[in-house]
């Protein structure tokens, strides 16, 4: 199992991270979208007997993420209408890198290969988008508890947020077909009208430090 059985690995991009200059470097927000198999998968004689959401659950790098210097940011149940669980999606995460060089160096460190396997065995689909933030988070919470994830296909045209916080978009590590240029993400229980090929996501978090890992970003003069 690899990377590639869960989604399409961009190696340009991924060449990109990791050739970017120390000088040119610094902060880059990793967001996923997670789609788990109804069983997980190890090829072995645990298969089956826990969900994919279980597996993904025995992921959860955080010693791995706090010894590179990394933060999770945002992590969250996705929700349907009127709060049923969704379908397309399972789950929103966001993690915050110091460098994009740790991000790739990562996959190589052997504590990270020990726990990517639970990844591997309950992961269907994902796709995960290395963004940076140009401006703070406008606004606040309206009290819903709902986070909106909004993913906007290249050419679309992009609002400029009354509240939340626009993400560009440098490049898609894995995922599809489709080319995306912003992700709004925005603290509110609405529906806006979005242009064709747009992808909505509504969360409920369980972490979310995305303001003050965003304002602490935007004060790095690293982050180009």
């Amino acid at each position: 199992m690899g990377y590639d059985d869960f989604g399409t690995v961009n190696m340009a991009y991924a060449g990109q991270m990791a050739m970017t200059a120390p000088r040119d470097d610094g902060p880059i927000f990793m967001v996923n979208f997670m789609r788990y198999k109804e069983r997980a998968s190890y090829g072995d004689g645990e298969s089956g007997t826990i969900s994919g959401r279980e597996a993904d659950d025995r992921y959860a790098p955080v010693n791995v993420l706090a010894a590179i210097g990394a933060d999770v940011a945002f992590f969250g149940d996705v929700e349907g209408p009127e709060g049923a669980s969704a379908d397309v999606w399972h789950r929103m995460g966001i993690v915050r890198y110091p460098t994009r060089k740790s991000f790739i160096d990562m996959q190589s460190r052997q504590d990270f290969k020990e726990k990517v396997v639970h990844k591997e065995a309950g992961m269907e689909f994902t796709i995960v988008s290395g963004c940076r933030p140009r401006v703070q988070v406008v606004g606040g919470p309206d009290g819903s508890g709902v986070v909106r994830f909004v993913a906007y296909r290249q050419g679309s045209e992009v609002p400029v947020p009354e509240e939340g916080v626009l993400l560009e978009v440098e490049g898609t590590v894995i995922g599809d077909e489709r080319i995306w240029s912003h992700i709004l993400v925005s603290w509110a229980d609405r529906h806006d009208d979005l242009p064709d090929g747009a992808m909505e996501v509504r969360t409920r978090p369980s972490i979310d430090r995305l303001s003050t890992l965003i304002a602490a970003s935007l004060g790095d003069s690293r982050n180009t």
